[in-house]
């Protein structure tokens, strides 16, 4: 099984479409830092903990997207950012949850 998840690099142009979509869910993770700051819940939830870390996951992203397309189409910075922006993509996704279900705001 894990042998078959090997990073390999890949030339489909995922980075392409990996930037501007990592770029824009990134401003939402601010937009969700700074609603926790101005509400006064970032001493009393985890929102901002979480915002702040899918901050810093969709930033790797959308760098290593980046890179991927300046650099080289041949290495591992593609796959880099697929992996980032998927667990970026799962943080969101769960900080979202619960704050739907008002289990962190």
């Amino acid at each position: 099984m894990l042998r078959s998840m090997k990073l390999k690099p890949s030339n489909n142009g995922l980075s392409n479409h990996i930037l501007p979509t990592s770029a824009n869910l990134l401003g939402i993770c601010f937009l969700i830092f700074s609603f926790a700051h101005t509400t006064g819940k970032s001493e009393a939830t985890l929102l901002d903990e979480m915002a702040g870390i899918a901050v810093v996951v969709f930033m790797l992203a959308t760098i290593f997207s980046y890179l991927s397309i300046r650099i080289d189409r041949e290495s591992h910075f593609e796959n880099f950012a697929d992996i980032f922006f998927f667990v970026g993509i799962l943080l969101l996704a769960l900080t979202s949850t619960l704050m739907i279900f008002k289990l962190i705001v």
